[in-house]
C-alpha cells in the first residue's frame, strides 16, 4: 500500500493478474498473458501520464522501466503462443520477484510526488504487523 487510492487499486489488479499468469494451466497460459499486457499497458500508461503531467523528476528512469516489462511480455508472448510454456511461467515468476522492489521504490516516490503537489505533504499509510502480539 502506497497511500494513493487509485495506485494501490491498480497495484491489487496487478497481484491478481500476475498470480492468475503463475498459477494457470498451459492451456489458459496465452490468454492469462494476453491479459497481463492489457493491464500493464493500462496500469503503466496511466503512471506514465501522471509523471509526464506532474514532471515527475525520475520519470524517464520508470518510464523506461516500464517499457522493458513490456517489452520482455511481448517478447515472450510470442513464445507461448509457439508452445513454450515454461517461459511463460518464467516471466510471472520474474514478475513476482520484481514488483514489490518497483512498487517500493519507484511507485512510493511516484505516490509522494502525487500527494505532495496536492496536498502539500506525504501519504499517510498505517500498517499493522499482524505476526505480533501485544503483551
Amino acid at each position: 500500500m502506497l497511500g494513493d487510492p487509485r495506485m494501490d487499486a491498480v497495484h491489487r489488479e496487478f497481484v491478481d493478474v500476475v498470480a492468475g499468469l503463475l498459477n494457470c494451466a498451459d492451456a489458459e497460459m496465452l490468454e492469462r498473458l494476453d491479459a497481463f499486457i492489457v493491464h500493464a499497458r493500462s496500469h503503466f500508461g496511466e503512471e506514465d501520464q501522471w509523471m509526464r503531467e506532474s514532471e515527475f523528476p525520475p520519470r524517464d528512469c520508470h518510464i523506461d522501466e516500464h517499457a522493458a516489462v513490456l517489452a520482455s511480455a511481448e517478447e515472450v508472448r510470442a513464445q507461448v503462443a509457439a508452445g513454450d510454456f515454461a517461459i511463460g511461467r518464467a516471466l510471472a515468476a520474474e514478475l513476482v520477484r520484481w514488483f514489490p522492489g518497483h512498487a517500493d521504490h519507484l511507485d512510493s516516490a511516484l505516490a509522494h510526488w502525487k500527494v505532495k503537489r496536492s496536498h502539500g505533504g506525504r501519504p499517510v499509510v498505517l500498517r499493522r504487523n499482524i505476526g505480533k502480539t501485544a503483551v
